[in-house]
């Protein structure tokens, strides 16, 4: 059954950690060490809540203590030998995806938005991007959010407001 559900769930996860860090080795060790948390955790899960959520939060909470790590050790990101270098990932969840067509054009300018749109969503504060992600491309309701944060769904509605507010002001005459 646990297979089973990494299999359901690990592209979920991992893109979800990958537009948190905005880093594929990051999010791979973290969706690894996601499901090895909840596989360790699986007895304590008490069914308050539905086990996608859980599973989030766990991702959220190995994030965060990745997050952690580095900034006590001064780093702000980890260094692949062995990936290849460039910017060759992909989209966030397809939401500039639709726009691309054969059009050279039309192209070039969902590659510039989605790279502005990047690039403000990782500049975000780190409780905002999280808030922003989840609803926003990740779809969960504001229940889901707050339970897998562990805030209040006030909480939630308020950082996504300043979350917003805070992209449209980065992305002001970008895209």
């Amino acid at each position: 059954a646990f297979e089973i559900l990494v299999n359901e769930r690990s592209g979920e996860i991992y893109g979800l950690l990958y537009r948190l860090t905005e880093s594929s080795e990051e999010a791979r060790d973290l969706t690894e060490e996601t499901f090895l948390r909840a596989f360790q955790s699986i007895g304590h899960f008490r069914g308050e809540s539905d086990l996608r959520t859980w599973i989030y939060r766990i991702a959220i909470n190995q994030a965060r203590n990745r997050w952690r790590w580095w900034r006590r050790r001064r780093r702000d990101a980890t260094v692949s030998i062995d990936a290849p270098q460039g910017n060759g990932h992909s989209t966030l969840a397809g939401t500039l995806q639709s726009d691309v067509d054969s059009n050279p054009e039309r192209n070039a300018l969902a590659h510039e938005r989605e790279r502005a749109l990047r690039k403000a969503l990782s500049s975000l504060k780190r409780v905002y991007r999280e808030a922003v992600v989840m609803r926003d491309i990740e779809g969960f309701a504001y229940e889901e959010i707050a339970v897998a944060l562990d805030i209040s769904v006030g909480t939630v509605k308020s950082r996504l407001a300043r979350g917003r507010q805070e992209l449209r002001r980065k992305l002001e005459g970008s895209l």
